[in-house]
């Protein structure tokens, strides 16, 4: 009996079966490592020659070749991967380190950012707008701020892909492309924070000197402090509280602030108004006798206004400290603290504007505002208990404000050290960098001691990224209407010529001081 020999030559040979690798959309600067994401490069690189006509004859061109999925089960792992931390150095950085944020702690860091020092100029806008410009352009500005916000807030988390933007240069990035954000965005968001900071410090040393002497009283014997050795204390203070890890660990930090903040606006404008009007005072707008010194003083009361309103280079960075997933998104828990938030802004801000400019009117002090108007004009008829406290809140949100606002500086530096080591900041480098941040504002503010005179300068700055810059990024929205978007960008490109005009009406102030 013969044996029957199968030959396995004969056989052919199944053809291979390709599929169609499946696209993802996280690709974005801030998932540059995809740790949960293994793409087979390699491997693709080996059989893309033999399947390149199997992908034209399928169609299979138009894919990405970047692939991240190898499964049938990508969009359940999609969903899931929306609730997941992909990026690692986010949980080694400050602002990101911790995300068990709510409304609460929202509310907090919105408040303390969004209100303090910079309010208590607002009268002296009104000394060149008068009673009727100056309540719409405040009014514009916080209805302005509002909608700012919102888009803000939306546009932190992505509907589609889940990509969280953390960071104010990450989302500008996202939008104009990296390059355009190194150049346009980078440069004015780090201004902003430190600038914030030294302004700080400068009025923080200031209002203890004041609240030094009101404790010693006239009769003192004791050898005063110079205003540098005031900065000096202020910022080792400064130092201190900059040791706490991360943004979610200063939210007490962030409600004394904020408390501090409403009782001292609080405490100036009862003040005022309860002694009544000075003599003499005049509502009549102040006028300039030449044409361009007026034009320019009227664009500093409107820088001055947009100095008033702070916090949007934060908002994305405390919602960043907020869990999120499809059910509760983070932007629902971030829209409740910040209404709660800019109710009391605005319960803040228009009794000290109208109150302080009832009370004082053209009298009123341009540099310092109300904080001097009131150990001016009421220093002898009020008790120094009163005003000793209204200096030590005054102090106590200035300390508290500064680390708030310093979060993104120290999240900067420690970015870079992340990026090149690939690991986390040990604890003393941690240190370091917070402790030179720290000082390098204090060196600043010994050399440029006058923050009046640069307010409209900070605030056209301010304005631009407050009000201007988040309606940008809706015209990068697809789906939005033409309409829309013309009217967007006409806002957006106005807002670029305002700033640049504000900067230059402040070049023409510093001329003259």
């Amino acid at each position: 009996m013969e044996e029957v020999v199968e030959d396995d030559s004969a056989v052919p040979s199944a053809p291979p079966i390709s599929v169609p690798p499946m696209q993802t959309q996280y690709n974005s600067p801030s998932l540059s490592r995809k740790p949960l994401l293994i793409t087979l490069e390699p491997a693709a690189a080996d059989n893309d020659n033999n399947n390149q006509g199997n992908n034209r004859r399928g169609g299979g061109g138009g894919h990405n070749r970047n692939r991240s999925f190898f499964t049938p089960l990508g969009s359940p792992v999609r969903k899931a991967i929306q609730m997941t931390k992909l990026d690692p150095q986010d949980a080694w950085l400050p602002i990101t380190e911790s995300r068990n944020g709510n409304a609460y702690y929202a509310a907090f860091h919105t408040l303390c950012s969004g209100i303090g020092i910079q309010a208590l100029v607002l009268p002296v806008s009104f000394t060149i707008l008068g009673w009727t410009w100056g309540i719409i352009s405040l009014t514009i500005a916080f209805v302005w701020q509002l909608y700012t916000l919102w888009v803000l807030v939306k546009l932190h988390e992505s509907n589609e892909t889940g990509m969280r933007y953390s960071r104010y240069l990450h989302l500008f990035s996202a939008a104009f492309g990296e390059k355009m954000g190194n150049i346009f965005a980078a440069f004015p968001i780090m201004y902003l924070s430190g600038g914030t900071c030294v302004a700080l410090i400068i009025v923080g040393g200031s209002t203890s000197k004041i609240f030094f002497e009101i404790l010693c009283g006239e009769g003192c014997t004791a050898k005063p402090l110079t205003n540098v050795e005031w900065y000096l204390v202020f910022t080792c203070a400064a130092v201190v509280l900059a040791q706490l890890p991360n943004l979610n660990s200063i939210a007490g930090v962030s409600l004394i602030g904020a408390v501090t903040a409403i009782c001292f606006c609080t405490i100036m404008w009862l003040v005022s108004v309860t002694n009544g009007r000075l003599d003499g005072v005049s509502y009549d707008p102040i006028k300039e006798e030449a044409n361009m010194a007026w034009i320019f003083s009227i664009l500093n009361a409107y820088g001055i206004i947009a100095f008033a309103f702070r916090g949007h280079n934060l908002t994305l960075e405390i919602q960043g400290t907020m869990p999120s997933n499809e059910k509760k998104p983070s932007h629902l828990p971030m829209w409740r603290g910040v209404k709660v938030a800019y109710l009391i802004v605005a319960l803040c801000l228009f009794p000290l504007a109208i109150g302080g400019y009832w009370a004082y009117g053209h009298k009123i002090p341009p540099n310092g505002g109300m904080l001097t108007a009131i150990y001016e004009f009421h220093g002898r008829d009020t008790p120094q208990a009163v005003l000793a406290l209204t200096s030590l809140f005054v102090i106590v949100n200035a300390v508290s404000s500064f680390q708030i606002y310093a979060m993104p500086m120290f999240d900067d530096m420690e970015s870079k050290y992340t990026g090149r080591m690939n690991r986390p900041c040990p604890w003393w480098l941690r240190a370091l960098f917070r402790v030179m941040f720290t000082y390098g504002c204090f060196f600043v503010a010994v050399a440029i001691p006058f923050l009046g005179s640069f307010s409209g300068l900070i605030g056209g700055h301010r304005g631009a990224h407050n009000l201007r810059l988040p309606v940008l990024h809706v015209a990068e929205d697809q789906e939005a209407q033409e309409a829309e978007l013309h009217v967007v960008l006409e806002l957006g490109s106005g807002g670029f010529r305002d700033r640049s005009i504000c900067d230059l009406d402040r070049c023409w102030g510093l001329r003259g001081d």
